[in-house]
């Protein structure tokens, strides 16, 4: 295991929980230590729920393990019950539970309770939380949905779909969800069941009256639309309509799966993008994509053949769709970035030289730190990303929704320039940046500042006398004012580039301090 500050995914059983905590009716009762509560915060916090999740924890202690920590567990599930009188229980064990191994899925057995009792084995040091999620569901479903021998499928007044895989602390998965029922009503097709979110077990069961299922989220939803093909010959969408491109392949998928018109009014403003000046600006923009595969995937797509980005990098931190990854970074010409470590992220971030960032809660701090624009795309997020208003990320809205979110930045990394590019002008009034404004030093007294330019006298005094000092490696090349003051006129997207190369030449050439010359000269020599 690795110490981490940040981490893109937790235990399987965080992603239980997200399912749990999604669905109505179902109730989770998770073997674990104290300690072990702390996701109660992610979504109470992050998602701003009005109620704690539908979690029962054991907390047993460490004095509990000289005890019969089983029997501790069937108490906390038989109290569950009474308390809470759900559908169906979910029981399992958290990744500190799992290792004194007491079973929890037959000591629910044992205690015969009278509604579905579905364990849950989710390897913790193998497994992360989208996994868990994904194989929650599958459980669910497959305990609950039958398969229903010699019974078909009831007929329906019109074509009837699933939406499979939105869960709970999901990014924009109750806009999708909204924008996706809308598409497929203006089609002639109505929605069966929305699962995992806002499904009670009662609904699951309803879940093999559909003509067909619409996997949203693969991440979570593809393995138990398998499942479905086979035990209910339900075929199942292959595109995620992230995009107008994608949203017009999902509309003929899905006509030609339902057996309805494809000719749909399309809502969306793109078009007036390749018309303004706008395109003339962004077109060619330099874009670093990280996130789920499945926000990824389509992000990369939309950037470049909807937007005209150039994408320099593009990864995920899903290993289980690393073959999708590797196969998009091969036809972008990049190198793919399968990773869970958030600090290898970030150097890939450095090394690509980006213009705008598109990545998770973390590639955001990341792009801050270097100063380059950032949009969220994907999961995990924090408590900003789940906004009051509709914003989602499929369908015609949702391809607005993206032109809007990745543009603004990039405009605003225009005016972060000019300002940096006018702020020595006279007539120039310093506006506050879209970055934060610098600290302000209090204001001094007279006598203060008399003794402060006394002081400020006699350290240049100093610096004069010694030789000048290194602020990065020992060795390393040092930057004089003039030319700082040289660097900060480029153009923040390729400052970082012109940094290392005027400091990679000035190495070369045995220059130990770095002149306004130096950058001009590094400059033309990188030219050739």
């Amino acid at each position: 295991m690795q110490l981490t500050v940040w981490t893109y995914e937790g235990p399987p059983h965080i992603g239980a929980m997200r399912v749990a905590t999604a669905m109505t009716g179902v109730h989770y009762v998770l073997h674990a230590p104290q300690g072990d509560t702390y996701a109660d915060l992610l979504f109470t916090m992050i998602e701003r729920r009005d109620k704690r999740p539908p979690v029962t924890y054991t907390t047993f202690q460490a004095r509990d393990l000289g005890t019969d920590t089983a029997e501790l567990f069937q108490a906390a599930l038989a109290e569950a019950y009474e308390r809470f009188k759900p559908q169906a229980l979910l029981v399992g064990s958290s990744c500190t539970a799992e290792l004194i191994q007491d079973d929890p899925g037959g000591l629910a057995e044992a205690l015969g309770l009278p509604v579905p009792v579905i364990p849950l084995e989710l390897p913790a040091y193998q497994k992360k939380e989208n996994w868990g999620a994904a194989e929650t569901f599958y459980r669910i479903v497959r305990t609950l949905a039958g398969p229903r021998q010699g019974q078909e499928r009831p007929k329906n007044e019109r074509p009837l779909a699933n939406l499979l895989g939105p869960t709970a602390l999901g990014f924009r998965h109750r806009d999708d969800i909204l924008e996706i029922t809308r598409l497929l009503d203006s089609m002639g097709v109505g929605v069966n069941v929305v699962a995992p979110l806002g499904a009670s077990p009662a609904d699951i069961q309803r879940i093999p009256d559909a003509d067909f299922n619409v996997v949203l989220y693969p991440e979570h939803a593809l393995s138990t639309a398998q499942w479905l093909e086979r035990a209910f010959k339900q075929p199942y969408t292959k595109t995620v309509p992230i995009g107008v491109t994608a949203t017009r392949a999902f509309i003929a998928e899905v006509a030609q799966i339902a057996g309805v018109s494809a000719d749909v009014t399309e809502r969306t403003r793109l078009p007036w993008y390749s018309r303004s000046v706008d395109s003339t600006y962004l077109t060619g923009k330099r874009v670093f994509i990280f996130g789920d595969a499945t926000h990824a995937l389509a992000a990369a797509r939309v950037a470049s053949k909807e937007l005209g980005f150039q994408v320099v990098g593009l990864g995920t931190y899903s290993r289980e769709f690393a073959r999708e990854i590797r196969a998009a970074a091969a036809e972008y010409g990049v190198q793919p970035l399968i990773t869970d470590d958030y600090l290898e992220v970030e150097s890939a971030v450095r090394d690509s030289n980006p213009e705008l960032v598109l990545g998770t809660q973390m590639e955001r701090h990341v792009a801050k730190r270097l100063g380059i624009p950032c949009a969220v795309i994907s999961a995990p997020v924090h408590v900003q990303d789940f906004p009051a208003r509709y914003s989602p990320q499929m369908g015609f809205e949702g391809a607005n929704v993206l032109f809007d979110t990745w543009v603004h930045p990039l405009m605003m990394g225009l005016e972060e320039h000019l300002l940096r590019m006018f702020r020595e002008d006279f007539e120039f009034q310093e506006a506050p940046s879209h970055l934060g404004a610098a600290p302000q030093a209090p204001k001094e007294a007279p006598v203060a500042r008399e003794a402060a330019g006394a002081t400020a006298q006699a350290a240049e005094v100093a610096v004069a006398a010694r030789p000048a000092e290194s602020s990065g490696t020992p060795g390393a090349p040092v930057w004089l004012p003039d030319a700082e003051a040289e660097l900060r006129k480029i153009p923040f997207f390729v400052r970082g580039k012109a940094k290392r190369n005027t400091e990679r030449y000035a190495a070369e050439k045995g220059i130990s301090n770095i002149t306004v010359e130096t950058l001009y000269d590094a400059k033309a020599h990188f030219s050739r």
